[in-house]
């Protein structure tokens, strides 16, 4: 993740994006709220933002609203039980929607930035199809980096496990 860090940050374009969003206290707070168990939803919603910003360059799609609402995706500050005490459907459900209110009080948003952060989840939910090409690419990019975050420290072991093995059997052939 240091790697990708490093390469987000020192993206001038990127910044110019996002930075106004990064230099906000409830925005940076993101960072003290572990997020799909190893990373914190800060980290995540970067990568989910740099991400899905390096695809929509590529793909010639609205860069501004993909990076910004990228960015906004999880922002909110409350955790799974407090969204099921609120009685308002599923935290996959409800936390577009905080979301979007949460970025509404931050920033302005375009039709498109909204559409981008409440159908994120739209796999998980019923609240439509995305209408915009940018909202599916955060869609899929945000499902990439979940899995990337929740694997990774298996991933890790695994590879931890196989050089020890090769190590012993390098051993035992010497």
């Amino acid at each position: 993740m240091e790697f990708v860090r490093s390469i987000w940050e020192n993206d001038k374009e990127y910044m110019a994006l996002v930075g106004d969003l990064l230099e906000n206290e409830d925005v940076l707070k993101l960072d003290d709220i572990t997020h799909h168990h190893y990373t914190t939803r800060l980290i995540h919603s970067i990568f989910v933002s740099y991400m899905s910003y390096r695809i929509a360059k590529r793909l010639n799609l609205n860069v501004r609203a993909i990076a910004r609402a990228g960015l906004l995706h999880d922002f909110f500050h409350e955790d799974r039980v407090q969204i099921a005490a609120m009685e308002k459907g599923s935290h996959n459900f409800v936390h577009p929607q905080l979301a979007v209110k949460n970025a509404e009080l931050i920033t302005e948003l375009s039709e498109l930035e909204k559409d981008i952060i409440l159908k994120h989840m739209f796999l998980c939910t019923t609240t439509g199809l995305p209408r915009y090409k940018e909202s599916f690419v955060v869609t899929c990019v945000d499902k990439y980096c979940a899995i990337q975050e929740v694997s990774h420290p298996a991933r890790q072991r695994a590879k931890a496990k196989l050089t020890n093995w090769m190590l012993r059997l390098a051993s035992v052939h010497a």
